[in-house]
């Protein structure tokens, strides 16, 4: 069992080793959609990428969704498979969201022998899930005045 300070320093220590393996610059919250963001999520049962949804209208927030929804089988087909989409996510702390993600299960930051594992997880996944937007940004951004 590791103490707060040895968890936030092992969690600082994976997140820099991931940077120096994979020296770019992702995505991440650079969409040009407002609360709309790609993110790399860790804790030791499983490592995941995302698309997080937040926009606080729900209409906007569901409709980013089912665009992204509307494309399914070719972000499976020509992208990432085996995504896992839930229009309605509830986050820790109540807020509803909509989120698109994949995900390694049986890895773990505390784990030193994972880390490998997920960092070329979070490459290959994330880099296509980008690749991926960089193709349909504009169709997915299309949505009508709401």
């Amino acid at each position: 069992m590791y103490s707060k300070e040895e968890t936030q320093k092992l969690k600082r220590e994976f997140w820099v080793t991931f940077a120096k393996k994979y020296p770019r610059k992702w995505m991440l919250y650079d969409t040009k959609i407002k609360d709309f963001s790609f993110k790399f999520y860790v804790d030791n049962k499983k490592a995941q990428v995302l698309i997080d949804i937040e926009h606080r209208n729900d209409e906007k927030r569901i409709a980013y969704f089912e665009k992204i929804e509307a494309l399914k089988n070719i972000l499976e087909d020509e992208f990432v498979k085996n995504l896992v989409f839930e229009k309605d996510y509830t986050l820790e702390n109540g807020k509803t969201i909509s989120r698109i993600w994949v995900e390694k299960l049986g890895v773990g930051v505390s784990n030193r022998n994972y880390w490998d594992e997920i960092f070329d997880f979070y490459n290959e996944k994330m880099n296509a899930l980008e690749l991926f937007y960089m193709e349909y940004d504009e169709f997915i951004k299309d949505i009508e005045k709401i």
